[in-house]
């Protein structure tokens, strides 16, 4: 199944920006759509945003209007652009494929932790 790796989190204080990246192999020839979760300390995993094959996006209530997902195709690569973000973003935040056939994953990776915090 489809290992997406994400990357770009750190510490960051509140107000501020960062940019998550997910790079999965042939997400796109194989047009898979992708979802954001995160998982702060102590609480269960959430959804937070998807992009779907025609490029639909939504998003989980509290990030809307502050965080936007994106992708570029030659680079089979989603993102997720967090601005004015809060304390309560504060989490590991993992991508993970959705679809039929290949794009199908239960996988979870590592994730990237992103810290909002003066």
């Amino acid at each position: 199944q489809v290992q997406p790796v994400e990357s770009g989190g750190g510490l960051v204080q509140p107000g501020g920006s960062l940019r998550l990246s997910c790079t999965a192999p042939r997400f796109t020839s194989n047009r898979c759509g992708m979802r954001w979760y995160r998982q702060a300390a102590d609480n269960q995993r959430e959804w937070v945003s998807a992009i779907s094959t025609d490029g639909s996006t939504d998003y989980a209530d509290s990030v809307k209007g502050r965080f936007t997902i994106s992708e570029d195709k030659g680079k089979d690569t989603v993102y997720l652009q967090m601005n004015s973000l809060k304390p309560e973003d504060t989490a590991m935040y993992y991508c993970q494929t959705y679809g039929a056939g290949y794009c199908y994953s239960n996988y979870w990776g590592q994730g990237t932790q992103v810290t909002v915090s003066s």
